[in-house]
C-alpha cells in the first residue's frame, strides 16, 4: 500500500524515476505479481534484484534483531543496484503510523540514509489508504502483510523449508477468500489468526484446511484471540 502510494507520487512529481523489487525467500510470489501489475499499470521501469538473505547468519538466527541484519542487507543490494542505474537517492514506504520504537528495520534505513517522505510528511496508513482509493490504486484495500520471517517465532532458526510451508498455507487460504489473516508456526504446528468476524469461516472450510495444511504440520490450530 505504502511503497505503490510513493511510486505513484514519485511518478507524479519526480524528474526521473525506477521502481525496485527485491526478490528473497522472505517474499511470497505474490508481492511479487501485484510489485509488476503496479510497475505496467503506472508506466515506471521496474528492476529486480535478487538476494539471498538465508545467507546471513544474523538473519537465520532470528534474534530480536533479525528485522535490522535483514534490512541492512536489502537496502545495501537496493543502493548498489540504484547506484548503477545512475541514482543518488532511494526512498522506501515507511510512513508515520509505523511505531520506531518497534521497528529495528527503521535504524538500517537511517544508518544508510535511505529516505522515507511518506513518514516525513507525516502521512499515516489511514491517509495512504484515502489518497491512493481517489487516485483508483488497486492497492488501496491491499490488507496488511509482514514478510514470511515474521511467522516464526523470534529466537527460532529460519529454513526455507519453514517459509515455503508458510506461504504455501497461507496462498491456500488466500484462496479460500480470507485476507487479513497469518499462519504461524507453533513447533511443528500451524497456528492460524484470523479475525473474530472470520472464525465461523474457518470452521466452514475446517475439513479442506486440515487436509491441505497437514500435508505440511503436525497439527492445525485457530487462534481463539484472533488478530485485533
Amino acid at each position: 500500500v505504502d511503497s505503490a502510494y510513493l511510486l505513484f507520487l514519485a511518478k507524479k512529481y519526480a524528474e526521473n524515476v525506477r521502481a525496485y523489487y527485491i526478490n528473497t525467500a522472505f517474499q511470497p510470489a505474490f508481492e511479487r505479481e501485484d510489485a509488476l501489475r503496479f510497475a505496467q499499470e503506472t508506466g515506471v521501469s521496474l528492476r529486480e534484484v535478487e538476494l539471498d538473505v538465508l545467507s546471513c547468519p544474523e538473519v537465520l538466527q532470528n534474534g530480536a534483531d533479525r528485522c535490522y541484519h535483514c534490512k541492512k542487507r536489502l537496502f545495501s543490494a537496493l543502493i548498489r543496484a540504484a547506484g548503477e542505474d545512475g541514482f543518488s537517492v532511494l526512498l522506501d514506504g515507511t510512513n508515520a503510523s509505523d511505531d520506531a520504537s518497534d521497528r529495528p528495520g527503521m535504524r538500517a534505513l537511517k544508518e544508510l540514509s535511505v529516505l522515507s517522505p511518506l513518514r516525513m510528511c507525516g502521512y499515516t496508513k489511514d491517509r495512504i489508504r484515502d489518497e491512493s482509493r481517489k487516485a483508483g490504486l488497486f492497492t488501496w484495500d491491499k490488507p496488511a502483510y509482514a514478510c514470511l520471517a515474521t511467522r516464526i517465532r523470534s529466537g527460532e532458526a529460519i529454513t526455507e523449508e519453514k517459509l515455503k510451508n508458510t506461504e504455501d498455507a497461507e496462498a491456500f487460504l488466500f484462496s479460500l477468500g480470507f485476507r487479513d489473516f497469518r499462519v504461524r508456526l507453533a513447533g511443528r504446528d500451524a497456528r492460524i489468526q484470523v479475525p473474530a468476524r472470520d472464525m465461523r469461516l474457518v470452521l466452514e472450510h475446517r475439513e479442506e484446511i486440515l487436509s491441505r495444511l497437514k500435508k505440511n504440520y503436525d497439527g492445525v490450530f485457530l487462534d481463539m484471540e484472533g488478530r485485533g
